[in-house]
């Protein structure tokens, strides 16, 4: 584990995170896992209940490729990056080798159904526990989190934006105690349907994933992008000279 810019972060690689899930779930246990990008870090420093719900977590890995360049610059080397989008293909992988059960949660309806047809198709039906769309009240939140208890998953994957999946995490663990690994995605559903395509590998392993998303909406990107990531940099460079 390390600690750069208020935001804990467990170093270990891909395989070590899903060793360490397979057990949980064999075990009978819970664990709740988290993925931190500069966007999601730059938000932190400011959002109280995010950096709350991201830092009790059980298990966090850097899932932007700047915050492992950031943890060298630092000098707390993390291992390598481990996407969420990477992680949650490979447990579905898991989940159909294994024959573990999982709840697909977010994104829009037909987003999520076009997912679970394809996981349906590519490996079975039996890896389905059921599945629901990310739009909600509030007030509804208990009662999804029960009904995704109730399921028999063994998995749940969360595709909604942060801050929201976040907190409905951590707010509701404790009602999702049926279930032994619990994950927030992101937008990850909408690359696996096909709606966002995602950047080819050599972006990826260059950092420039982030340019490869600016550049298919710029006029919905731009901020989150361009402002956040010169924001993340600044953050480094003041706690590399100690001004944090």
């Amino acid at each position: 584990m390390i600690e750069i810019l208020n935001t804990r972060i467990n170093n270990i690689n891909m395989q070590e995170t899903l060793q360490l899930i397979d057990s949980t779930i064999i075990e009978g246990k819970q664990l709740h896992h988290v993925v931190v990008n500069a966007g999601k870090i730059v938000a932190m420093q400011t959002d109280l209940q995010l950096r709350k719900s991201v830092n009790e977590s059980d298990i966090i890995n850097a899932d932007g490729q700047a915050v492992v360049w950031a943890s060298k610059i630092l000098g707390k080397p993390l291992k390598e990056r481990v996407a969420g989008i990477d992680l949650m293909e490979n447990l579905v992988k898991m989940a159909h080798e294994k024959e573990y059960k999982i709840f697909f949660f977010g994104a829009k309806e037909e987003v999520v159904l076009d997912v679970i047809n394809k996981y349906k198709n590519q490996y079975s039906s039996n890896i389905i526990a059921g599945h629901r769309n990310g739009y909600f009240k509030k007030e509804e939140e208990q009662d999804i989190a029960k009904q995704i208890s109730n399921s028999g998953a063994n998995i749940l994957f969360v595709a909604i934006s942060s801050p929201t999946k976040e907190n409905f995490l951590y707010e509701n663990k404790d009602l999702l105690n049926n279930v032994n690994f619990i994950m927030g995605v992101g937008g990850s559903f909408d690359v696996v349907s096909g709606k966002v395509k995602r950047a080819p590998l050599w972006m990826q392993n260059v950092g420039l994933e982030w340019f490869y998303r600016f550049s298919q909406e710029p006029n919905r990107m731009w901020k989150r992008y361009l402002i956040g990531n010169t924001k993340f940099i600044l953050l480094v460079i003041k706690e590399r000279i100690g001004l944090n």
